[in-house]
């Protein structure tokens, strides 16, 4: 079994690492949470329908998986320091060319650039997760990384309102530009290479995509994989949906929706710690079922609630926090589980994972404006029917990877 690099030691250079890999690992909350108080003024500039919008959504999310399957494998073969600097960088230049996107069109096309860039930041930094840590610490580190990851869509339409006072949407893909180069400054003075010369898999084509067959026929990995996917794809059609349901069906401001949307991320932030305090005492996959069966009761009860309409906001709200709230659990111990077996080829399982995560996150964001901005049903129906099919996954994996 191929030996692991030495976890970071000390509590604050854990911390430093912690707080960069997640800033890393943010990428997508920020190419997606920061511009969403944007989308109705977006799509009037551009004269673009909910759903010609949604496609930029869709075109990120697309962009994020593409960019995962080749990320993942070239950092098990060059190592992960160099593709994550060359997508850093290239993601900085992405965001500052969606800011002059003079088409609907071309927003669409340069989004999924942005996505396919910033997806290195978001796969390999789990992949060095995996090569520095093991057992219950990579449990408590994913759980760590939710903190600073789950502040991200907590800050980032909090930002996106606030910018949009000043500015139009264009603004918020500066400050994305922004924060990119800064990262990049911060990846390239404070990131060690954590997969020595020795361990490296000098692979082509082929043998990466027999790698992917093995993990797909391993059980333990396709299940864990497949629910985390399902539940992120609910997630999604959560963010695709909720600006036009909140800000035009219920009459939110862009910075009323930028509140719920951050009191709602942080009760992902809440229950991610809570699951990394519990780690070592109850077993991840106790915790995993915990979590979806309860984002598939909430979907259910929130799919019920948008059906019978004419119900106050509360009853809206209470049961789309609880559905938000689950991801703390759910995405630490989908990931963690689906990586546990496969250290020698972290990178690739590690793409493979984040693949099946944004593909179905990219077929669900356009479900929820499929029958216009009038009605909040397609929303609720699509994240209700996703986290059922998320719960049914987990059956596949009635036991943790060893």
């Amino acid at each position: 079994m191929t030996a692991l690099a030495p976890a970071p030691a000390g509590r604050a250079a854990r911390a430093r690492l912690a707080l960069l890999l997640g800033g890393l690992t943010a990428f997508a909350p920020l190419s997606i949470d920061m511009y969403l108080p944007g989308l109705p003024a977006l799509g009037g500039e551009l004269s673009a329908g909910a759903s010609a919008v949604q496609l930029t959504l869709t075109a990120c999310l697309a962009g994020l998986a593409v960019g995962q399957l080749v990320a993942g494998p070239l950092s098990d073969r060059f190592g992960r320091r160099r593709p994550l600097l060359a997508g850093v960088g290239a993601y900085t230049v992405a965001s500052a060319l969606c800011a002059a996107a003079p088409t609907i069109s071309a927003l669409i096309g340069l989004r999924f650039v942005q996505g396919a860039t910033g997806a290195a930041g978001i796969v390999i930094s789990r992949a060095i997760v995996r090569d520095t840590h093991h057992g219950v610490a990579l449990v408590r580190f994913f759980s760590m990384l939710m903190l600073v990851t789950g502040l991200a869509p907590i800050l980032a339409p909090v930002i996106g309102g606030q910018v949009l006072e000043f500015t139009s949407w264009r603004g918020t893909f500066v400050v994305m530009a922004a924060i990119g180069a800064l990262l990049l400054v911060a990846t390239a003075a404070g990131l060690r290479e954590t997969l020595p010369p020795e361990h490296r898999r000098d692979s082509g084509v082929r043998a990466t995509a027999a790698t992917m067959a093995a993990l797909l026929r391993d059980r333990h990995f396709t299940g864990f994989a497949l629910a985390g996917g399902l539940a992120f794809g609910g997630m999604f059609t959560y963010i695709a949906g909720s600006p036009f349901v909140l800000q035009e069906i219920y009459g939110a401001s862009p910075q009323a929706f930028a509140a719920v949307f951050a009191v709602n991320s942080v009760g992902i932030v809440a229950l991610g710690q809570l699951n990394g305090r519990l780690a070592g005492r109850v077993e991840p996959l106790t915790m995993l079922r915990i979590g979806v069966t309860t984002m598939a009761v909430a979907g259910c009860v929130l799919f019920a609630v948008v059906a019978i309409g004419s119900l106050p906001p509360a009853a809206l709200l209470v049961p789309l926090w609880v559905f938000v709230a689950s991801v703390g659990l759910v995405f630490p111990n989908t990931t963690a589980l689906a990586l546990a077996g496969h250290p020698e080829v972290a990178g690739t399982a590690s793409a493979l994972l984040g693949v099946l995560q944004f593909v179905i996150g990219a077929a669900a964001a356009p479900l929820a404006g499929i029958a216009g901005t009038d009605t909040a049903v397609p929303m609720g129906a699509t994240m209700a029917l996703l986290s059922l099919a998320s719960l049914a996954a987990l059956r596949l994996s009635s036991a943790p990877a060893r």
